[in-house]
């Protein structure tokens, strides 16, 4: 019982001692020191092996429509005239709609 008794002292003393609110000195440096260095990583390294990670897929969507527009029935019966035509027909309707 008389160790609980220092015990109780102990700590009633301690309570009695006023809270200093400043800071050691190079605190801040200890405390950073103790955490551990976080590498963000390079950008340019992350966009290139998302671009090569993307590129596999591009080149199956490529293939695929390369072989899908092969075997679709394409009649080239479009004439150089109608041809004309329509590359000129919205700029007729502009010339046509500013007069």
């Amino acid at each position: 019982m008389k160790a609980q008794d220092h015990l109780n002292q102990l700590v009633r003393l301690a309570r009695k001692i006023p809270v200093d609110s400043r800071v050691p000195y190079a605190f801040e440096k200890r405390i950073m020191a103790r955490l551990p260095k976080v590498q963000l990583p390079d950008l340019w390294t992350l966009w290139g092996r998302m671009l090569w990670r993307s590129a596999v897929p591009c080149l199956g969507v490529m293939i695929l429509a390369t072989a899908w527009s092969g075997w679709l029935d394409n009649p080239s019966d479009l004439s150089d005239i109608d041809l004309e035509a329509a590359i000129q027909a919205p700029i007729q309707n502009l010339v046509e709609a500013s007069w």
